[in-house]
């Protein structure tokens, strides 16, 4: 298997320090989640060592086009606007958006948040999301890297009425906080993958084939059922 990295045995990923559990997150200086498991299960059968940047979000893809990173490896769901920015491999996660209320809200529906504050991450697929809603008020929070928190907490003081993020992400706060709810979930089932820069084929190939040799062998589902145990498989 004939590929190119950057630096030689290494794989240099554009990512975020960004608390996004169980997808990734860091404890200390340990990169955990269901994410980091699969790059370092990738990264092993390919004899490269993993090497996370932690990058703004806003500047993942301009990043990559600098040649100073190999992918963009960050819960990216695949889209067309990204795929001009970069080729991507086939998924390795199908996940649904959500929407987080406080626990004494009425909304159980869409169409409950008619004219009510729905916040959530600036150019991002969950405010595409959102768009299919009633009418509802939108309100954009910048990407950076303590913005989970900074919506969270506008959603406990009544700046907001609702948060629409990832489901895995929201229900993990909701587990944690029992003055928030998640008011119904999203089956968008967004394909997420690698972001590989322009141009590397051969990493691209190399990747795809790890990937479909770990969902053949097992170790993909068995990473899934380890992180995300309520939710089935999304590969046979």
């Amino acid at each position: 298997m004939s590929f190119t990295t950057v630096e030689s045995g290494r794989l240099s990923i554009i990512a975020s320090d960004f608390d996004a559990r169980p997808i990734s997150y860091l404890e200390g200086n340990n990169r955990l989640g269901y994410e980091p498991e699969v790059t370092r299960a990738v990264c092993n059968r390919l004899g490269l060592e993993p090497v996370w940047f932690n990058l703004p979000i806003a500047d993942f893809y301009t990043s990559l086009s600098n040649g100073k990173y190999d992918v963009v490896w960050f819960h990216q769901a695949i889209t067309q606007e990204r795929r001009a920015w970069a080729d991507f491999t086939r998924p390795y996660g199908l996940f649904d958006k959500a929407v987080l209320v406080r626990q004494d809200s009425p909304v159980k529906s869409p169409k409950d948040l008619k004219g009510l504050k729905v916040g959530g991450l600036a150019d991002s697929t969950s405010l595409e999301a959102a768009e299919d809603f009633p009418d509802p008020e939108i309100i954009a929070f910048p990407n950076s890297a303590p913005v989970l928190p900074d919506m969270v907490t506008a959603l406990r003081q009544g700046e907001i009425d609702a948060l629409i993020d990832d489901e895995l992400v929201l229900l993990t706060i909701e587990s944690a906080d029992p003055t928030l709810r998640v008011a119904f979930p999203i089956p968008t089932q967004l394909p997420s993958g690698i972001g590989v820069i322009p141009g590397n084929r051969e990493l691209l190939q190399a990747l795809n084939d790890i990937l479909n040799q770990l969902i053949e062998d097992g170790t993909l589902v068995n990473l899934w059922h380890q992180w995300i145990p309520d939710k089935p498989f999304p590969f046979s």
